[in-house]
């Protein structure tokens, strides 16, 4: 990972990041403790502070969002440092998390679970550790991409030897939600592997940002990376339906995915006319549809913003860029059919037939008593549709520009400002040149102009495999036996004595081997070797990853010596997964995550049939009201008792059914 004292610009939002999670953290705090204090009195003096309290801290809290917004629309510091004059594109900060102890919990598994000593693998916890604080600060590159999922597969092996799915070893993963700046905290690892992969994702748009525009290998670098960032979020949101957090929820997820495919589609347009946009007829009407094609996106992208729930925590200046863009891009849709009316009569030898489908399949829908070979021969009529076309592409950077003006993060993004305003300019200049004495005889719409494109932009799947890792616990046996899953006895030490050159068993199985065919009047069933038993010592040497013939040539090579075997026995396999998951938030008491959320056990009554649980990121709809996320600022209201719950990215309520 990269220096975490490094003054890089992109270092110190993270930090910025990490001290306005902390402030709300210490906020929502307080406001707990204000909330629980009026549901408790009845002093209506008491009442009275503790609601002048409560507003004084939504309010602090309402800043903070503010604050955090304005970290998401620092869109600058990601960009290419090479001069350009391109509407910049939006990345995904990195979810920021707290350290993360596993020497402990780890060191007692292996001792009471594998019946080792835990002193032998100091080394790969300190390496496991050392990755994970890595992750923290990724390069912006390959390597910072192949780094986080190392620890994504790490995490796979980590939680199939570690991670019962009866209890908990007493791990706890804290995570920000990258929008909301609300800690989740469980002892869950799903959690862990979810942030992981949506840092990767992020990782991914820093890296597509980062990319220089001004050249065809930086937007194929680009569009590959927004590409890739749309996989991973799409696995996220596909594997991890329901995450406690709402940057990882799938509607949320479902909107940065339709957003990273847009800045693709942005990136192949430029890409597209990077070397000169030539005005030629049939070259105009392909640009016209491909840059359509960008407004169309970003305008379904702006629609899926605006939908509860996405819409109270997706940053607002996200929201308006992408109105911004949608209206920038269709007003450029619009200029580009004019140009192709204004500047390019049908001459001789042209191919009035080609001419006529081109225009023609340009369209949505052609107004009625509109025939296009009559536009094309009559050179009024051209004449007026173009100067349709045009006043409808001023009106598009008009709205573009007001829609900027009224946000006051994009406002001081200059290079958005020069852009937008050099396009509405080149516009009006356009409309001037054209002849003006027929405009209040001109009755003519412009029609709305079919968006196609022929480069597709699809998702690209995360391939892990092609990410090469070691199992930092090797050791401890292959992972299809030696897991959490399977309970052993501890290691028992058999001594052997060749007896008539037979030992009385056989082995069988693959690594490690196991007892098989025993003759239950030989000394080895005396000394209590079970049929069944794995052998994970031959004469001290380990043998777990040993196949049958190698551990027979270790057998063979003792000879007429006794010998000493170490086999362990399996006992019952472990049952499913309580559906009761434990959840510390904030320094809160213990509540239990919305995901998890089930009855206390104790409380069943035995006669009746208790109700089905639920696993870690399955609840339904069912329980969206009971478990409901405690987001959001509440209105306490004088002279209640009660306060309203609205859902929201800052609530926080005390009940056991909440997450926070």
């Amino acid at each position: 990972g990269c220096n975490p004292l490094a003054e890089t610009g992109r270092s110190k939002l993270q930090n910025q990041r990490a001290v306005l999670n902390q402030q709300i953290l210490r906020a929502v705090r307080m406001r707990a403790g204000a909330e629980n204090l009026l549901r408790a009195t009845t002093n209506n003096k008491v009442r009275e502070q503790v609601l002048l309290e409560l507003s004084f801290v939504n309010s602090d809290l309402q800043i903070l969002k503010e604050e955090l917004e304005g970290l998401n629309i620092s869109v600058e510091v990601y960009q290419n440092a090479e001069e350009t004059f391109c509407i910049p594109l939006v990345p995904l900060g990195l979810k920021e998390t707290k350290d993360v102890d596993f020497t402990v919990p780890l060191k007692d598994f292996i001792l009471e679970h594998y019946s080792e000593d835990s002193s032998d693998y100091e080394d790969e916890i300190a390496d496991l550790m050392d990755l994970r604080q890595a992750c923290r600060t990724p390069s912006r590159d390959e390597a910072g991409i192949e780094m986080l999922i190392s620890y994504f597969l790490q995490l796979g092996y980590l939680e199939n030897r570690f991670f019962p799915p009866t209890r908990h070893i007493g791990v706890l993963f804290t995570w920000y939600d990258s929008f909301t700046g609300v800690p989740v905290c469980q002892q869950n690892l799903l959690l862990e592997k979810a942030s992981v992969l949506f840092n990767t994702g992020a990782l991914y748009t820093q890296i597509g940002t980062r990319c220089n525009r001004q050249t065809q290998a930086g937007l194929e670098n680009a569009v590959d990376a927004f590409q890739k960032a749309a996989g991973i979020l799409n696995y996220l949101k596909e594997t991890f339906n329901h995450t406690p957090s709402y940057d990882m929820s799938p509607a949320m997820l479902n909107v940065l995915v339709k957003m990273m495919l847009a800045q693709a589609q942005e990136c192949v347009f430029e890409q597209i006319g990077l070397s000169g946009i030539r005005n030629e007829f049939f070259t105009l009407i392909k640009m016209t549809q491909e840059v359509a094609k960008v407004g169309e996106v970003y305008m379904l992208v702006n629609t899926a913003m605006n939908q509860e729930p996405v819409k109270e925590n997706i940053p607002y200046s996200w929201s308006k860029l992408t109105q911004i863009k949608s209206d920038h891009y269709k007003a450029l849709a619009h200029y580009f059919t004019a140009t192709i009316l204004c500047d390019h009569e049908l001459q001789p030898g042209d191919d009035e037939d080609q001419q006529e489908k081109a225009l023609s399949q340009l369209y949505v829908c052609v107004p009625e008593g509109l025939m296009v070979l009559a536009v094309l021969k009559d050179k009024v009529q051209r004449k007026q549709l173009g100067k349709a076309h045009l006043r409808k592409a001023i009106i598009y950077h008009e709205e573009a520009l007001r829609v900027c003006g009224l946000c006051k993060k994009l406002r001081n993004i200059d290079v958005l400002q020069e852009v937008l305003t050099a396009a509405h300019k080149r516009s009006l200049l356009k409309y001037a040149q054209q002849e003006t004495e027929d405009d209040f005889l001109s009755l003519i719409q412009a029609p709305d102009i079919l968006p196609t494109t022929e480069h597709k932009i699809e998702i690209i799947a995360p391939q892990f495999s092609k990410v090469k890792v070691k199992d930092f616990f090797h050791k401890l046996g292959p992972p299809t036996v030696f897991s959490a899953k399977q309970r052993w006895t501890a290691p028992r030490t058999i001594r052997l004595h060749y007896e008539g050159g037979e030992l009385g068993f056989s082995l069988k199985g693959g690594s490690p081997v196991q007892i098989y065919c025993l003759d239950p009047v030989c000394s080895a069933a005396s000394l209590g070797l079970k049929e069944g038993d794995y052998i994970v010592s031959v004469g001290g040497m380990d043998c777990k990853w040993l196949g049958v013939n190698e551990v027979l040539e270790k057998l063979k090579s003792v000879g007429k010596q006794p010998l000493e075997l170490e086999v362990i026995s399996c006992q019952d396999t472990v049952a499913s997964l309580h559906s009761k998951s434990a959840t510390y938030s904030m320094g809160m008491q213990k509540t239990y995550s919305l995901i998890c959320l089930a009855m206390d056990e104790d409380k069943i009554d035995q006669t009746k049939k208790a109700p089905l649980k639920l696993p870690f990121l399955s609840w339904g709809t069912k329980n969206r009201q009971k478990a409901a996320s405690t987001l959001c600022l509440p209105s306490a209201v004088a002279g209640s008792s009660q306060i309203k719950k609205k859902l929201s990215p800052f609530t926080l309520l005390n009940t056991e059914s909440s997450l926070y």
